[in-house]
């Protein structure tokens, strides 16, 4: 059920110069959330900061009435929401979107860049619970920009790749020597930028391998009016706030 709710600035936790986890909480109980949503984030105190930012949930802790957000500094609107006073009120729009679809598997390879490890920790839990084997690959420029792998790793295996070679492999992400194995996966999640998810998903294609991508468009309302998000897909336009922001792969029309 989507609800417009009002939240304070509880903690942040700043993971390097450019990213940082907002925890945020409510004097209401909150909504379920599922992996892969996301809300939309009012930036308080912002006149020039007119729309809402859409950020996936990180996780949700429903005993303390906590949203937790993974947040890259992106522009004026995600620098400012990691620059207010504890207790300042939020309001967000939340839970939005569809999820990640988790039955059936059996071993899994969860693939993220940038920004896009955000909607992973939700995820993980969920395939925990089913006794579903987790791997993790994530991906960056240089070692700076890898973060949170301690968290992750009590869900699941970790690997890293980096551009310049500072931490884990060097090369791309679709270079990682656990892509010699892929037949070993049953399934494969990703979020991050498009040319990352478009090789991925390439490779998930040409092995015959269910893939799940959420993308990441802009999306000013999240609630399907403004349509700024729309993409295509093998069925026409869609839009990614409200179809999405998960897509099988092979809906996408950049998978043609």
């Amino acid at each position: 059920m989507k609800k417009i709710q009002d939240f304070r600035v509880k903690e942040y936790r700043w993971l390097n110069e450019t990213g940082y986890l907002l925890t945020l909480y409510s004097d209401l109980k909150i909504e379920p959330v599922l992996p892969g949503n996301f809300a939309e984030i009012q930036v308080p105190g912002t006149p020039e900061v007119f729309l809402r930012r859409p950020i996936s949930v990180f996780d949700a802790d429903y005993e303390n009435r906590s949203i937790t957000f993974y947040i890259k500094v992106a522009g004026k609107g995600t620098k400012k929401l990691g620059e207010l006073n504890q207790g300042t009120i939020v309001n967000i729009i939340y839970p939005l979107g569809n999820s990640f679809t988790v039955n059936g598997s059996k071993n899994v390879l969860v693939v993220g860049g940038g920004s896009g490890i955000a909607p992973f920790v939700l995820l993980a839990d969920e395939l925990k619970k089913k006794n579903i084997k987790t791997t993790f690959l994530f991906g960056a420029r240089t070692k700076k920009e890898i973060v949170l792998t301690r968290e992750f790793g009590r869900l699941g295996k970790v690997w890293v790749t980096t551009e310049d070679g500072s931490l884990g492999e060097q090369g791309l992400v679709t270079q990682h020597t656990v892509f010699k194995d892929i037949l070993t996966f049953d399934k494969i999640y990703s979020c991050g930028s498009d040319p990352m998810m478009k090789a991925v998903a390439k490779i998930a294609g040409e092995n015959r391998i269910d893939c799940e991508v959420s993308l990441e468009n802009m999306m000013a309302c999240g609630i399907g009016a403004c349509l700024c998000c729309v993409t295509e897909t093998t069925s026409g336009n869609k839009c990614v706030c409200t179809d999405g922001p998960v897509f099988n792969s092979k809906e996408l029309a950049w998978q043609i």
